[in-house]
């Protein structure tokens, strides 16, 4: 059976609905642009126990199942942290622009990062703006993101694209890298900022990208369920 989600095109006051089957998932890791900030995440990271990869950017092939659109995100332990993220989909040979989180077992990240990228289902906005409408501007378009962490609602991320590889630079590297194009179907996180206060676990993940010209945004955000590890 195949694996839909339902999305909205936004063009101006113009909301076209579309029923979109995914044909690949890519999790695109370490795009950053600036490479000092890139190697504060590595640190952050490395701080937990998990690897710096060898060369980036790094493309991580999903299951396309794991593209959702949920309320309440179940994750198999308690280690687990969203990450906000621009995202690039192919429909019918157009690119338009979502935002997602790269929710990541933390946990299983420590000894093997792709595994630990297809643990957790990844929560997608229903809305999407054509690229070929934000090019111009694109390094100024802006992703935040606030969790709730021991109660309390804090500023989890937040920053501009100029901090990382733009659509295009991070098309060119997946063809480069694997030898295909990113076509009609494929759908593909385009990497993340460092967190404010370090990777942390929390309660429940908001996200959302910006468009400075106009004050539009889209977002979404969910709560996390800890499923029980009884070993």
């Amino acid at each position: 059976m195949a694996h839909y989600l339902e999305l909205e095109l936004v063009e101006g006051d113009r909301v076209t609905p579309v029923s979109f089957v995914p044909q690949r998932f890519i999790v695109a890791g370490w795009t950053g642009r600036d490479r000092a900030a890139m190697e504060h995440h590595m640190d952050e990271l490395e701080a937990l126990g998990i690897k710096r990869p060898d060369s980036t950017p790094v493309f991580y092939r999903n299951s396309v199942t794991r593209l959702v659109q949920v309320d309440t995100l179940q994750t198999p332990g308690p280690g687990s942290s969203g990450e906000v993220e621009y995202v690039l989909f192919n429909i019918e040979g157009e690119i338009w622009v979502g935002v997602g989180s790269d929710h990541t077992d933390r946990d299983v990240e420590a000894y093997n990062i792709t595994v630990s990228k297809q643990m957790c289902d990844k929560p997608v906005g229903r809305q999407l703006w054509r690229y070929a409408d934000l090019r111009a501007v694109w390094d100024d378009l802006r992703v935040e993101s606030h969790a709730v962490i021991d109660g309390a609602e804090v500023l989890y991320q937040q920053g501009t694209l100029a901090k990382m590889l733009s659509a295009e630079d991070l098309m060119a590297a997946l063809e480069a890298q694997t030898g295909t194009p990113f076509g009609p179907g494929d759908v593909m996180m385009g990497g993340t900022l460092p967190a404010i206060g370090g990777v942390r676990p929390g309660s429940r993940f908001a996200f959302s990208l910006e468009d400075p010209r106009s004050g539009a945004r889209l977002d979404a955000a969910y709560t996390i369920e800890v499923l029980d590890n009884v070993g």
